[in-house]
């Protein structure tokens, strides 16, 4: 996936602590910060956004206080501007997760600023994904389970760094939590058995790695997403050409993301629902009310459910 100047998470500068403290924030912060039942104090952990926050949450459980600096599902992260509020909560933090791969820069430039010893965890390095030969990097790892599973692991080890006395604890967290990312990969496979081979289209790359788990070959022209990830306008022969997939026929779903709309996605929705090829929607962040294994269950089931029609 491109990373484009535009659409960098950008820091803003110029606020106080003070005026910052009185405005609402985009961050979520889980636990009160207070000594855990033997005693010791709670880690604190950043995350850059509420996906990683969950996975540390459930790893790190009440010997943690986690708090994702990005939780509102109405936010495009792309175009989310760090504060001074967000620069503090890294300051203070022990363990930091940041994605990597140019989607979340502000976090490596508030810890430069701040001189932070925090132990940071890039899910992108964890992941060894790298761009394709003439391609652009995909930095959604987050919907690669594999990946995932890595990441749980740095996560424990990091916390039984900072706390070495439950250590035990954050590594059995961490057995349980990739336990039960094997029945979603499974039904990855399921997909894959039933429908390896077939079309579709995507507005971004955010689900591609799910859907290559699965089998599925996305047929959306790349200058169709590339604008879409600039946040420029489609030319009118791309547009054309993408929805030429869905007025074809030739793609069996389109997996939307509901975070970046805009006039040349929603043209692709309408065209989609008008040829009675099935949307199925995501987000590159939590859902309100859903943790991560929930959330990514119900996309798998979803895009099968899809195919399925």
């Amino acid at each position: 996936m491109p990373t484009f100047p535009s659409r960098r998470l950008a820091l803003v500068a110029g606020a106080s602590l003070a005026l910052v403290a009185g405005c609402g924030s985009s961050s979520d912060t889980k636990g009160d910060g207070s000594a855990t039942s033997t005693g010791s104090p709670k880690i604190a952990v950043v995350a850059s956004t509420n996906v990683y926050g969950d996975i540390a949450g459930r790893i790190g459980g009440d010997k943690v206080t986690v708090t994702s600096i990005i939780s509102d599902p109405d936010q495009d992260p792309h175009s989310y501007e760090a504060n001074t509020q967000n620069q503090l909560a890294l300051s203070k933090a022990k363990v930091v997760i940041e994605n990597g791969g140019g989607y979340d820069d502000f976090i490596d430039r508030m810890l430069k600023s701040g001189n932070s010893s925090a132990e940071v965890i890039n899910a992108v390095k964890i992941s060894g994904k790298t761009a394709p030969k003439g391609g652009e990097l995909n930095e959604h790892v987050w919907y690669d389970f594999p990946t995932t599973a890595k990441i749980a692991d740095h996560i424990a080890a990091a916390l039984g760094k900072a706390d070495p006395a439950d250590a035990a604890t954050f590594t059995k967290n961490a057995e349980t939590f990739k336990s039960k990312l094997k029945p979603i990969e499974a039904k990855e496979a399921q997909i894959k058995k039933a429908h390896g081979g077939e079309a579709i289209a995507i507005t971004e790359p955010v689900p591609l790695y799910m859907t290559e788990a699965s089998g599925l070959v996305n047929r959306t022209p790349e200058a169709f997403s590339e604008a879409i990830e600039e946040g420029s306008d489609v030319s009118p022969k791309v547009l054309q050409e993408t929805l030429a997939q869905f007025s074809g026929k030739k793609v069996k779903a389109l997996v939307y993301n509901e975070q970046t709309s805009g006039p040349q996605t929603e043209k692709s929705k309408q065209a989609a629902k008008a040829a009675g090829i099935p949307v199925v929607p995501v987000t590159e962040t939590l859902p309100a009310g859903k943790d991560y294994l929930g959330w990514m269950t119900s996309n798998v089931d979803a895009l099968s459910a899809a195919l399925g029609k």
